[in-house]
């Protein structure tokens, strides 16, 4: 129920549970970390995340958690959900989710993994969770709040405000807003404006900006690392003294 195609170096990624709102469920969180990874090994430069139907995401689906035990709710929901949300949100591509749909709970949550979202005047965007009696435990009060700010957040999750289109522009939760029925295309508008870019560079910049951001600093400092040193004669000194079992020369 989570879509790929890859063309023309977009990938689209789509929530299609449109009878039920998008509302994820346990597959649908493993079948997000594997379109994810299916997405860095390919030559996908940018991704637009959308849902089907008329909605984006209305969140975890309540009747998939409800009855799961603490430790299977702690160990597997959370957890797997985080996994997925991680892949998504550490993607070495702009992600640009389009928010055509209410965002709600997880669905905010998702939203959040995005680079840029492109919201329709219609939608609503909130984190009803508390009223559930549960906690947003997809990153709802550790990504949101390293995006949207720890206030807008604290008047989500502990007041229960859900805000429209134009209150989200203005405290920071969307970056654009457009007319019903257009954000798909103003998506579309965007991903090629990031196909402009020189694609390495938009890359690093991007992990740059997830380093500064917190999100996965030490896996990006490890990776551009990496490329400075696998780029060097070192490397291939040390490889060919490795194999002609010789102390390298470097």
């Amino acid at each position: 129920m989570i879509e790929l195609t890859i063309k023309s170096g977009v990938a689209r990624l789509v929530l299609n549970r449109p009878d039920k709102l998008n509302a994820l469920t346990a597959q649908m969180c493993r079948d997000l970390l594997a379109r994810c990874l299916e997405i860095e090994q390919s030559n996908a430069r940018v991704v637009v995340l959308s849902g089907a139907g008329k909605a984006f995401c209305a969140g975890g689906d309540i009747g998939a958690w409800s009855t799961l035990s603490p430790e299977t709710f702690a160990d597997h929901w959370v957890r797997d959900g985080h996994l997925a949300f991680d892949a998504l949100a550490r993607l070495t591509v702009p992600v640009i989710a389009v928010l055509d749909g209410h965002a709600l709970g997880g669905g905010l949550e998702l939203a959040a993994c995005a680079d840029l979202r492109i919201a329709e005047e219609q939608i609503k965007i909130g984190q009803p969770e508390t009223g559930l009696g549960i906690i947003p435990g997809w990153s709802g009060t550790q990504r949101a709040v390293r995006r949207f700010g720890a206030q807008v957040v604290r008047r989500m999750a502990l007041l229960g405000e859900v805000f429209g289109a134009p209150e989200g522009l203005a405290l920071g939760l969307v970056d654009e807003v457009v007319a019903q029925g257009s954000a798909l295309m103003r998506a579309d508008e965007v991903a090629q404006k990031v196909l402009l870019r020189g694609p390495q560079a938009t890359k690093l910049t991007k992990m740059l900006i997830n380093a500064a951001d917190g999100e996965d600093t030490e896996r990006v400092l490890d990776a551009l690392a990496g490329r400075i040193a696998a780029g060097t004669s070192e490397l291939e000194e040390g490889i060919a003294a490795f194999h002609e079992k010789r102390a390298p020369n470097f």
